[in-house]
């Protein structure tokens, strides 16, 4: 490889895998493993396939808003204005993509009958990155 080449690839490399998106990741799989403990223990309990994953939802979106916020995007709020404005949007980013979850299990599960944790499993990845770019993008980006 040339030189230049080596040097993009050094570049798009430090792009992707730094501070923030390492802590992103693992913040993640701390969240992802929140929402299935509460989905599953909810679904135990009697609550159908939908309403766990909306209860377990709202936990682990709670637990996701402080862990970002404070662990991944270093993110400050110079005011209660400021910290509503972001949780707005941290919780209005999340149900769509929660709206995306919803379809992905409603189709899978309810109507083709697939296993319910393979196929949370698969649309989590999915939403895990969606995640990211709102948040990057809209909530926790440096002009906000």
């Amino acid at each position: 490889m040339n030189k230049e080449i080596i040097t993009k690839l050094t570049y798009l490399f430090k792009k992707v895998v730094n501070r923030e998106t390492i802590a992103y990741g693992i913040s993640g799989v701390l969240t992802t493993i929140v929402n299935f403990i509460s989905y599953d223990g909810l679904y135990r309990l009697g609550l159908p396939n939908l309403t766990a994953n909306a209860a377990a939802w709202v936990i682990a979106v709670t637990f996701a808003y402080i862990v970002n916020k404070k662990n991944v995007f270093l993110s400050k709020s110079n005011s209660l204005k400021d910290e509503v404005s972001k949780l707005s949007k941290f919780f209005g980013a999340r149900l769509i993509t929660l709206g995306v979850e919803q379809a992905g299990m409603y189709i899978f599960i309810d109507r083709l009958g697939y296993h319910r944790l393979l196929v949370k499993a698969c649309v989590a990845v999915f939403v895990i990155v969606l995640n990211y770019i709102f948040s990057k993008l809209f909530i926790f980006n440096k002009r906000n």
